[in-house]
């Protein structure tokens, strides 16, 4: 363990050997949101995060820390993370960035407003409008322009349009309809929006306008564009868009994030780029160096700003949006809306027009047929090669296929017993170092292998076309997890089957998945109605006594 943080460039006068944690901590993290800071100073606590929800480095509030020079230090913890104590003497994220003083008369001027409506959209009755909002389930949140209906309608540049021609899109998603027309004039932007509803192509159009509507930059200069994303997988597919779209009109990009070699990385940003798509922890690494600056910034975009808190990115996120001039143009984007992420934007934000698609309550994707099958742990094995055979024998071997399991060891042992069976099945987890993460997505992606076996953590921020099914064989601990799982299908429009196998010991999730599923329009089975009223009548009180009661659901 020690060895595999010396290899990503920590110093082994500020490491201990008895670090505490597994090697998947280690490759399931972004290397850079822990550091050492020198031999009398010691990490934050929960400073270096493992899942969204755990602890590594620093441990919780009355844990201990992981102390510089060998020693341990107490440090202290957040819901967060990244917080430390004073008897820790830890050093917070980006603490050696100094706050610009920004002296707004001295600032060079740039433009951010590029719109010009359509005639089609101006004409547009306020009853047309309303109703085209209603139709897509679009409520706004301010004053903004009409959304648009087709590609032809959202006035972008010759060479942004003939991208879009390339891709062959039949039309705009809802957030791309209302959100364009918003970017293009300028304005901030929150939007709330389910993972798949074409939120990045919503950001980037508008960015790769601005940046040519800006002076060229030079060796040096830091980028016009900046994307923070919460993991690096995100941040590879953000990159892929870019690349895409941006190529055409000479617009360069670079993917920065942590657990990859920063020498490739720093030479992009020496170089000069106009977007830069980041992981927090590594780009204050990089500006803390003086590797890059953000001076050039003019277009930030916060992309999956509720995850990126949850994994505890609040104070690096802060830290970065300060070195960036106060009059820039800020689009943030996020699943859900709770008091963190209003927060955030109301620092940050002004002015800002608010996007919502569907519901602000969290809940399912309407496109995607969820069965849920309540059965018993041992049964699960049969019930999944069942599954997969009926897939099979129902014209589709080739189907694209997500299965979720709670543990890495489960990710290996069901992966070996698909491949038993006869299925191209490959999986992903925490103890995966970057080069596996890799192929195991380009051999899901290009369909070598149809199946993909994975934890909730290494599939956060996972974007891959084509997806029809999501089989939950362990069943989350929370809806909220369960939505994102199955929302990895049904995307952009098409429409996608998730299976869950929900067994006794499950029952505490039994009443909100019950809703979630009404709220859906879905069939609820019998079974796990009657297993959410019960769950209802113990209350706070059913604890073990759920033991003896799987034989009635087989």
């Amino acid at each position: 363990k020690l060895q595999q943080l010396q290899s990503k460039g920590f110093e082994e006068s500020n490491l201990i050997t008895t670090l505490g944690t597994s090697s998947s901590d280690l490759n399931n993290c972004e290397m850079t949101n822990f550091r050492s800071y020198g031999k009398q100073n010691g990490g934050g606590g929960g400073s270096y995060r493992g899942r969204g929800s755990d602890i590594g480095f620093g441990g919780g509030s009355n844990r201990t820390g992981f102390g510089g020079s060998g020693r341990f230090k107490n440090g202290s913890g957040s819901r967060f993370g990244n917080s430390c104590n004073n008897s820790g003497n830890g050093s917070p994220p980006g603490n050696r960035l100094r706050k610009p003083n920004w002296d707004m008369k001295s600032l060079r001027p740039f433009k951010k407003d590029f719109y010009v409506p359509h005639l089609a959209v101006a004409n547009r009755s306020k009853y047309e409008v309303e109703q085209y909002r209603r139709s897509k389930e679009i409520t706004v949140d301010g004053d903004a322009p009409n959304p648009i209906q087709n590609f032809t309608e959202a006035s972008f540049p010759d060479y942004v349009m003939h991208e879009i021609q390339k891709q062959s899109y039949d039309a705009p998603t809802a957030i791309q309809a209302q959100g364009w027309p918003i970017a293009m004039n300028g304005r901030d932007l929150v939007g709330i929006a389910q993972t798949g509803s074409g939120k990045t192509l919503a950001y980037i159009l508008p960015a790769i306008v601005h940046i040519n509507n800006q002076p060229p930059i030079t060796r040096g200069d830091g980028p016009i564009a900046l994307v923070l994303a919460p993991t690096r997988e995100l941040a590879q597919q953000i990159q892929q868009v870019a690349q895409d779209f941006g190529s055409s009109s000479y617009v360069r990009n670079t993917c920065i994030f942590g657990g990859a070699p920063k020498g490739p990385q720093a030479r992009d940003l020496e170089r000069g780029v106009e977007i830069c798509i980041a992981t927090p922890g590594r780009l204050i690494d990089f500006l803390e160096k003086g590797t890059t600056n953000l001076q050039r910034c003019t277009y930030l975009v916060l992309d999956e700003a509720d995850r990126m808190l949850d994994m505890g990115f609040e104070p690096q996120i802060r830290k970065i949006i300060e070195q960036i001039r106060p009059d820039r143009q800020t689009l943030m984007w996020s699943a859900t809306w709770p008091k963190e992420v209003r927060k955030l934007a109301s620092d940050f934000l002004r002015n800002y027009v608010q996007i919502n698609i569907g519901s602000l309550q969290l809940s399912a994707n309407h496109n995607i047929l969820q069965i849920v099958d309540v059965c018993q742990e041992h049964e699960k094995e049969s019930k999944l090669n069942n599954l997969l055979q009926e897939i099979g024998n129902n014209g589709e071997p080739g189907a694209k296929i997500i299965i979720f399991v709670e543990t890495k060891k489960k990710v290996e042992s069901i992966t070996r017993t698909i491949r038993r069976y006869g299925w191209p099945a490959v999986c992903m987890h925490g103890d995966k170092s970057q080069q596996e993460r890799d192929f195991v997505l380009r051999e899901f992606r290009n369909g070598k292998s149809c199946i993909l076996i994975a934890t909730d953590v290494a599939a956060r921020g996972l974007d891959v076309e084509g997806i029809k099914y999501v089989i939950n064989y362990d069943y989350p601990n929370s809806s909220e997890d369960y939505i994102h799982r199955i929302g990895r299908t049904g995307r952009s429009d098409t429409t996608g089957t998730s299976y869950a196998f929900f067994t006794p010991s499950n029952f505490r999730q039994a009443k909100d998945l019950v809703s979630v599923l009404k709220e859906a329009n879905q069939v609820v089975n019998p079974k796990l109605s009657e297993m959410a009223n019960r769950c209802s009548g113990f209350g706070s009180k059913g604890g073990g006594r759920w033991g003896g009661y799987g034989g009635g659901f087989k």
